[in-house]
């Protein structure tokens, strides 16, 4: 039985801010035809600023995945993008009115719960898979990084995470055919490590970043004065580092939700190939650059053929 492609059944609206811009925004989901793919409309700079969601458009990763296309930006996407290719959603239109997608709780989760109460709009038109005849390696000599990808008949994951952190340690994820994205993946939040909350905010990003959309690692005992001074930009009254090494006694939604979360933003990265990818993909400290690198690879198959 051939798959078809799918849409939203339901307009959904999102209301929050950019986790590096700290801008409000308002963003609109809504379902589309069949053979439409994942479009952005940037409705503050009129109806016809469009941009496909591919890997095409994509000029930087600087903590996080950003398209440009002429006028046209939206950043921040990863999180999104993760839940249209988790959930199987081929063709949506999102207008979003400022550049920035807004973080919400820092997961998937939120798209993904208003999703699945409805359920998709199966379409009268066939899915078309990307398909691998022979492996790719594509590793990143500056950081160890690599991604390997094997033919096969469906899409899994292996990821494995090392920071040289003794909070995190090394942490593996896997997906495939018996996880639930909307349970095991989808709720994993972004994180960071407390000393690159300086640089970060020195670069003019994590504006709009606070402790209900981010975990935030302390690998080592801080001076309560430097936490008091940072309390302001998180908009709380105090900041205190738990014994686990997390800021204010976060509690983790899995233990290795940071390995998790690193797998949600492969499968955002990776959804920017256009279509939905059939192989075997593991990954070593993968993260934005890689992802997209790769992705370029795929796209460029897709194209060839």
């Amino acid at each position: 039985m051939t798959d078809k492609q799918h849409t939203l059944k339901c307009k959904y609206t999102f209301k929050g801010k950019g986790l590096h811009t700290g801008r409000n925004v308002t963003m609109v989901m809504e379902p589309a035809p069949a053979g439409h793919g994942i479009k952005f409309r940037r409705t503050d700079l009129g109806d016809d600023a469009v941009i496909d969601a591919l890997v095409d458009y994509v000029t930087t990763t600087a903590r996080g995945t950003t398209l440009e296309k002429g006028d046209v930006k939206i950043s921040t996407l990863e999180h999104l993008m993760a839940t249209f290719n988790g959930l199987g959603v081929d063709n949506a239109l999102v207008s979003i009115d400022a550049q920035e997608v807004p973080i919400l709780d820092g997961s998937a989760k939120p798209y993904v719960d208003a999703i699945c109460k409805d359920g998709l709009e199966e379409q009268d038109a066939p899915r078309k898979y990307v398909e691998f005849k022979e492996k790719i390696v594509y590793k990143d000599e500056k950081s160890g990084s690599e991604i390997v990808i094997m033919p096969d008949d469906h899409f899994s994951v292996d990821l494995m995470i090392d920071f040289n952190s003794k909070v995190l340690g090394n942490q593996y994820s896997r997906l495939d055919e018996t996880t639930d994205f909307a349970k095991d993946i989808a709720p994993c939040r972004t994180f960071v490590f407390f000393h690159e909350l300086e640089p970060l905010f020195r670069n003019n990003l994590i504006k709009g970043g606070d402790l209900d959309n981010a975990i935030v690692i302390v690998e080592h005992p801080v001076p309560q004065e430097e936490l008091d001074r940072l309390a302001g930009v998180f908009n709380t009254s105090s900041l205190e580092r738990a014994p686990e090494g997390y800021l204010n006694h976060l509690e983790l939604r899995f233990q290795n939700e940071c390995a998790r979360h690193k797998l949600l933003d492969l499968m955002g990265d990776f959804s920017l190939v256009g279509a939905p990818i059939k192989a075997k993909v593991i990954a070593y400290k993968s993260g934005h650059r890689i992802n997209t690198e790769v992705a370029r690879v795929i796209r460029k198959l897709i194209v060839n053929n």
